[in-house]
């Protein structure tokens, strides 16, 4: 066996796919320009370090479920609401992440709410957090079924992990007394230690038609709000204003 064939015997065995791929051009580079053994084997480890964080960073984005791609060099800033332009450089440094605060983004649809959640969700992610993006309704589905099937609590501990949990569609659709008492669990058990953002259509005074239970709804609005961000999302649609953009053309 050669020895070409051994490295490549032993970077299979090892999984360094990185180093198999560019150990021979690294090489060449190396007698070209002199170097010592030990940075053609530090340029070697680079490599495949740098490929791993990576196919991280991709692996993060894909496991964290979001619905499309939106990144924050994408946000129409100018048409984004007062408050939301005055906490985006807040939002943008992640500190709220790092301190395990909430960040609620509330105000009427079509204003840019679920795409600076995705951004700021997608930007947490290449900086190495663990994101979930779920709907309201889509993890309130997930929770029930998982206490059906007896796993509630395996549930209940991947929840608690992420670094950042979205939450996105609060006040689309109510919930029974089942849903509303999983919800609060679970965002309970994440609050002060893990982040969450959500993202609704109602003011918190209106947050009891969704929970029906005013005492419920109270300890829920409590608990997501202690020392968290609120940026006030009411505004022009996004939505409306491409729409008569479209309209114009015919």
């Amino acid at each position: 066996m050669t020895t070409d064939e051994k490295i490549i015997e032993y970077t299979q065995k090892l999984r360094l796919p990185e180093i198999r791929k560019c150990y021979q051009q690294l090489a060449k580079d190396a007698e070209n320009d002199n170097l010592l053994y030990q940075e053609y084997i530090m340029n070697l480890l680079e490599r495949e370090n740098d490929r791993r964080r990576e196919n991280r960073k991709v692996n993060l984005i894909r496991m964290a479920g979001f619905p499309n791609k939106k990144y924050l060099e994408d946000l129409m800033i100018d048409f984004l609401p007062e408050d939301g332009k005055r906490k985006l450089k807040m939002l943008k440094s992640l500190d709220f992440i790092k301190t395990g605060q909430n960040v609620i983004l509330a105000g009427n649809p079509g204003t840019g709410k679920t795409h600076l959640a995705i951004a700021l969700g997608i930007k947490a992610c290449l900086n190495d957090y663990k994101v979930l993006f779920t709907t309201i309704p889509s993890l309130i589905t997930k929770l029930k079924e998982s206490r059906s099937r007896k796993m509630l609590r395996q549930t209940e501990n991947r929840f608690q992990k992420y670094d950042l949990v979205i939450c996105d569609e609060l006040g689309y659709i109510s919930f029974d007394k089942e849903g509303s008492e999983l919800l609060f669990t679970n965002l309970s058990l994440r609050a002060g230690r893990k982040s969450t953002i959500i993202t609704t259509n109602l003011s918190f005074d209106r947050w009891l038609e969704i929970f029906k239970d005013p005492v419920l709804t109270a300890a829920m609005v409590d608990r997501l709000t202690h020392k968290a961000y609120i940026v006030n999302m009411n505004g022009n649609s996004f939505r409306l204003k491409e729409t008569k953009e479209w309209l114009k053309k015919f």
